[in-house]
This record gives C-alpha cells, sequence and structure tokens, in this order.
C-alpha cells in the first residue's frame, strides 16, 4: 500500500493498455497519466526542479518561470505547490481552460499570450514574454523545458527502463514529438539495450520538428514552430506525421471503448496503427506512450461544437459523441455491438 507525504512521490509505471481488440493491430499503450499531476510532464518537471535546487539556482525567494502549453504548466504547479515555491506559466489561447483553471487551484499564476510572433509562433511570443521577465528581474528562475538536459533524462532514467522491465521483447517503440524530452530519453536508452529497437516518433501536421512546413495547430501537446533545441535526429529512425483530424477520430474512437485520453494519445495512436497497418507485424511487439488523459479536453477535442467549427462535420462520423438533445430523447441510442466497431482502423 503506497502512503506517500508529497505529491511528486506517486507515479503508476506499469499500466499498459492492450489495443490489438479496438484497433486491430498488436500495440501496447503506456498510460502515464496515473500520477497527481495527470500526464507524463511529472517526471521532468520534478527532474529540472530538483537539479535547480541541486545547483543552488533556487532561493526562497526565486519565482519559477516556464512556457507551456498546459501539461508541463500543471506539473510544475504541482511540484511548486508541494515546496512551497512560487511558479508563474506562461501559456496561450490554445490551452485548454479546464488546464488553466487547475494551474490557478494549485496555488500558480498564469499569464495567456493571445498574439503569436510574426515569426515564431505563439511559442515566439510566450519566449519573448519569458525573456523580458527574466531580464526585468533576477527573482525568475526560467528552467526552460525546450533546452533543459534534464528533460530527457527523466526518461532516460524512469521512462525507458520501465519499458523495457515490461516488455524485453520490445521491436518497436512510437513517442509522440513536443519537446522532444521523452523522445530523446527513451531513444538514448534504448540505443544502449541489448537488442535493436525501432524508435518513430509521432508528430503533427503543421508542426516543424522533422522539417515540416508550419501549418495551423490547434491541439496543445505535440508539434513545435521551431526546431527543439533537444532533438538530436540520429537517435531516431523514422518520423511520421498525423492530421489532428485523424487525432480527433482516434480518441473518439478510444473513448467508445471506455479509454478517454488526451489529445497528443490520440496522435501517438493514430500514427502507430497506421504504421503497423503498413508493416508485417506478425510476432511483432510494439508500445506507444501515451502522455495523459482526457478530462481536460472535455472542451475541445471531446466537444461536437469546437470539433465541427474547426474540423468540419464530417470529421467523426459514427464516432460523434450525441448529446441526448440532439437524439430527440432521454434515452441515449444502443448501437448493436458489430455496428459500434470497426476494429483494424482508427481513420
Amino acid at each position: 500500500m503506497p502512503v506517500i507525504s508529497d505529491p511528486y512521490s506517486f507515479n503508476e509505471e506499469d499500466l499498459y493498455v492492450d489495443l490489438r481488440s479496438i484497433c486491430g493491430q498488436p500495440l501496447f499503450l503506456k498510460c502515464e497519466g496515473f500520477n497527481f499531476a495527470g500526464s507524463i510532464k511529472l517526471k521532468p518537471a520534478r527532474e529540472m526542479v530538483e537539479a535547480a535546487e541541486r545547483a543552488g539556482v533556487i532561493t526562497p525567494d526565486s519565482v519559477l518561470l516556464e512556457s507551456s502549453s498546459g501539461n508541463m504548466g500543471v506539473a510544475m504547479s504541482v511540484i511548486a505547490a508541494s515546496k512551497g515555491y512560487r511558479f508563474l506559466c506562461v501559456t496561450d489561447s490554445r490551452c485548454n481552460l479546464s488546464t488553466r483553471l487547475l494551474m490557478e487551484a494549485l496555488g500558480a499564476h498564469v499569464h495567456v499570450v493571445t498574439e503569436p510572433s510574426p515569426h515564431g509562433g505563439f511559442l515566439g511570443a510566450r519566449l519573448d514574454y519569458i525573456r523580458g521577465q527574466c531580464a526585468r528581474s533576477g527573482r525568475y528562475v526560467w528552467l526552460s523545458q525546450y533546452t533543459n538536459a534534464n528533460n530527457w533524462k527523466a526518461h532516460y532514467h524512469r521512462t525507458a527502463p520501465a519499458i523495457a522491465r515490461s516488455f524485453p521483447g520490445l521491436d518497436v517503440l512510437f513517442v509522440g514529438a513536443g519537446t522532444t524530452g521523452t523522445l530523446m530519453g527513451c531513444a538514448r536508452w534504448f540505443r544502449r539495450w541489448h537488442r535493436p529497437v525501432r524508435i518513430v516518433a509521432v508528430d503533427t501536421v503543421g508542426s516543424v520538428t522533422f522539417g515540416g512546413a508550419p501549418g495551423r495547430r490547434m491541439l496543445p501537446g505535440l508539434g513545435m514552430s521551431m526546431q527543439p533545441p533537444l532533438l538530436d535526429a540520429s537517435y531516431v529512425d523514422e518520423a511520421i506525421e498525423v492530421e489532428e483530424a485523424d487525432t480527433i477520430r482516434a480518441c473518439h474512437r478510444l473513448a467508445r471503448h471506455g479509454f478517454l485520453f488526451g489529445g497528443s494519445t490520440g496522435t501517438v495512436v493514430s500514427g502507430a496503427v497506421d504504421w503497423l497497418a503498413r508493416c508485417d507485424t506478425q510476432a511483432l511487439t510494439a508500445v506507444a506512450i501515451a502522455p495523459d488523459l482526457g478530462e481536460r479536453y472535455l472542451d475541445t477535442v471531446y466537444q461536437t461544437n469546437w470539433i465541427r467549427d474547426l474540423y468540419g462535420d464530417a470529421v467523426l462520423g459514427d464516432d460523434v459523441v450525441t448529446s441526448d438533445a440532439q437524439l430527440g430523447t432521454d434515452v441515449p441510442e444502443t448501437r448493436p455491438a458489430s455496428s459500434a466497431r470497426s476494429p483494424g482502423t482508427l481513420s
């Protein structure tokens, strides 16, 4: 029975979902959302803060400062509240409302950037604001998840070894690419392992991380509007891109089976399923990393009007979440099991 005295001491490392019955492909999903920050970002947040503590960078007067589209901001809020630090999260208008409210409930201050930088997009505007704050006051300690090596080291020391313990015969690992901390930590660890593991990075269309053309991205989490400083592409065997519409469809298909995951997970699952469908998967052991759960996306990924406004009426098809008002009845319609599922595809 775990008994803890601080919220960052608990993180479930060994929970996987077998997606074969849902997607028709041999894929195990590592669930990283079962901790008090609700996402994989708790590990790098703790690693970065504690490294700064050991280096004497943080003092009682310090204000921790970070740019985040959501999950890292919540993780930093949890760490700061537990350790008694002040924290300022700089985010932008794409951050889910529920995520901003969660950070504030944990005692963080949240600054929302509403206009993108002409050259760096919303991320560039966030970083410009942070640099301005740091120039004005020495109290601010910017841990910089985009450049801080302790970001990827957290996954090198914890995430990758946990996967190896559970799947000693691992053949391929699918990892979403945001700051690329998770990607680089896992890729570096498995490069040194006793057997070759194919590392497939999953990015979103509109991200420039792997040389793609910049474009509109409405879902927080994966993708970057600049080259991630942490990325060393020599550790990545393959990079694939997923349309946001496919991300939405993957999330809703998983929800129809009782698994409510976040947008980043939908992207990773959609990309992994497509990759596996194109390959010989006989006797293949494949794992994908699910960064978080879906409760923070109820007003976006799982909100029908939001989806239709951005992606059109036909995005969800039969997987749309239909309200009782739309059905015109107090009891939701129950579809036969044979028509409710279409194993073998998530898009």
